[in-house]
């Protein structure tokens, strides 16, 4: 939505964010205690600027079966799972958040890109019984994260569902995700839900939280962790958005030989930054060793425990002992990362 403002804005010590998540806020006056409270207790994350689309119909689940990278015949009701929509050389185009639940599939997407999903569904149609519609105007999306979560969403009279999503009494749903839980709930109870979340126990948190956890676990976004060549691998995305074990579909070629061969020439990182300066490097940025470009940064954000860190995707060879350089500031790839390490075939749906 242009020119898009949640009212959860209005909070106490709010600051709004910019960029992509321009809208929402960046952090509601204490980040790195946001964060610290996401790991111990529960947080409340505003993400009403996402986009949500609806796909009703009977066809659905084996026209996106055909269409994306995901299994959509298996889904069964209240699952959830992610998919892509790759180009024909396996470039990723899109990325979606799914939900199978009342006799239609909810998709929920990055800001400003529900035009380019409804395109593509409308596209490859043809004859099929399905009527997407882009349902942003009328839902939107919280998440309800941390070890509290579960007491938190009990508290504040919200259901609490253990593996299949469940819907809410007034449209929309509540489903678990790793480390807690999205609600996607009717724009006008937007405000309310919220203060019953936040009532219940949980810090409201900004977008800096966010992106900082998102940092650690190693969970990009389309469009600030990719570029126009991104493949799947790169970003393991094989068996959560990317299904090995289903017919064909577009891109198909690409994921199938890179599994085979094992070797991405990409990898996904996390790049512990030295500091040299408060300013985080922008997305896009190169990554540099020896003056040679390797790769480009994305998030970038201070943690609370780990200082200014970001995700990078960086040529595969390159390893714990190379010393790199990105937005001027000295760079080095968490230990955790220092090795590749094959992706290992999957074929399931994320929990």
């Amino acid at each position: 939505m242009a020119d898009y403002r949640s009212p959860l804005l209005d909070r106490p010590g709010a600051v709004a964010a910019d960029g992509i998540d321009a809208g929402i806020a960046w952090h509601y006056g204490n980040p790195l205690g946001e964060q610290r409270a996401a790991d111990t207790t529960a947080v409340l994350i505003d993400r009403s600027n996402r986009d949500v689309l609806l796909v009703p119909g009977p066809d659905r689940l084996g026209w996106l079966h055909a269409i994306t990278s995901q299994h959509f015949e298996s889904l069964t009701e209240g699952a959830s799972t992610e998919s892509l929509v790759l180009s024909p050389n396996g470039h990723v185009e899109q990325h979606w958040n799914v939900t199978e639940l009342g006799g239609q599939i909810w998709i929920d997407t990055e800001p400003g890109a529900a035009d380019e999903v409804l395109g593509y569904l409308l596209k490859m149609r043809f004859l099929k019984q399905v009527e997407p519609a882009i349902v942003t105007a009328a839902f939107a999306v919280l998440s309800v994260v941390g070890p509290s979560a579960p007491l938190v969403l009990a508290a504040s009279g919200l259901p609490v569902p253990a593996d299949a999503a469940v819907p809410l009494a007034d449209g929309g749903l509540v489903r678990a995700v790793p480390r807690g839980f999205d609600v996607i709930v009717p724009r006008a109870d937007l405000q309310r839900i919220a203060d019953a979340v936040i009532a219940a126990g949980a810090v409201p948190a900004g977008s800096w939280a966010d992106d900082a956890l998102r940092i650690v676990r190693r969970q990009p976004r389309l469009g600030v962790d990719t570029d126009h060549r991104t493949i799947p691998h790169e970003l393991a995305w094989i068996g959560t958005a990317v299904h090995l074990d289903k017919g064909c579909y577009r891109g198909q070629e690409t994921v199938a030989r890179v599994q085979n061969l094992g070797k991405p020439p990409r990898r996904l990182v996390l790049l512990h930054l030295a500091g040299e300066s408060e300013q985080l490097p922008p997305p896009g940025s190169p990554v540099e060793r020896d003056g040679r470009v390797v790769g480009f940064s994305g998030t970038a954000a201070h943690h609370y425990e780990y200082g200014p860190i970001a995700l990078a995707v960086v040529k595969r060879g390159i390893g714990a002992q190379d010393v790199l350089s990105v937005g001027g500031q000295t760079a080095a790839l968490d230990p955790d990362d220092a090795e590749f390490v094959p992706v290992e075939g999957f074929a399931g749906h994320r929990a």
